[in-house]
């Protein structure tokens, strides 16, 4: 099975999951606004509460038992801010190597992305923090790479290797990012989600000698675009507003 297919069923299985968790939140929700005609009416805005959401991605430490040559690990924040943005922080790192018959060499990154993500529908009560979102990112990576082996073929004077290429002094990747998910409460403050990916590289001129095979946080070092997916699982610290 080839990993399109394998990483294909995680995507299925994990939409299914995360729709049978929403379900009997949906309907808990839907029964305790049935009748609300002797409650006094509250504006959500008013009792709404800090939301501090820390999460750690499952998708790619998967993904890397599937391959030799590349790592990833990725963990998220974000923050409630108001009307319904929520500012984000993504950040890991990975390592990458290429090992082909006639040339050698590896790299490490780590990355950081900083960004937002705003609620597309509408919240149903001050504790509802089940939310479809869509975003936007600028990731920025910090990559070394080691010493470049390779080899000159010759049916005459035989087979070269070299190592002239030297290892190169960190360098830094930039791109943007456009992304849309669901991120679903499955108990109390512990949640599920996932996300889809869309990255576009602003500076990949600036590394195309022996580009990285592979960089976390955005994907094929070669690619001026890149998509992705993420499953992660997350915890929500809260706390309340200070009555002024």
């Amino acid at each position: 099975m080839s990993i399109q297919s394998i990483s294909r069923s995680i995507f299925i299985l994990t939409i299914s999951w995360l729709c049978c968790c929403s379900c009997p939140v949906l309907a808990q929700t839907d029964t305790a606004h049935s009748d609300t005609t002797s409650l006094p009416k509250v504006k959500i805005k008013d009792t709404l509460s800090h939301q501090l959401c820390l999460g750690i991605d499952l998708f790619h430490p998967i993904v890397n038992q599937f391959y030799t040559d590349r790592s990833a690990w990725e963990f998220q924040a974000d923050y409630y801010m108001r009307n319904e943005f929520y500012g984000a922080m993504e950040m890991g790192w990975g390592s990458s190597k290429v090992s082909y018959t006639d040339l050698r060499y590896s790299t490490t990154n780590n990355f950081l992305r900083l960004g937002f993500n705003k609620t597309i529908l509408t919240r149903q009560s001050a504790n509802d923090w089940d939310m479809m979102m869509f975003g936007m990112r600028i990731g920025a990576a910090r990559i070394n790479r080691s010493a470049a082996t390779f080899m000159v073929a010759d049916s005459i004077w035989g087979n070269t290797h070299d190592s002239t290429l030297s290892a190169r002094p960190p360098f830094t990747a930039i791109w943007a990012e456009l992304t849309l998910g669901t991120r679903v409460e499955i108990t109390h403050r512990f949640y599920a989600g996932w996300n889809i990916r869309g990255k576009f590289m602003m500076n990949g001129r600036s590394f195309k000698d022996l580009s990285p095979l592979y960089i976390a946080g955005y994907g094929k070092g070669d690619k001026n675009s890149s998509f992705d997916f993420n499953v992660y699982l997350s915890y929500a610290l809260r706390w309340p507003y200070r009555k002024r």
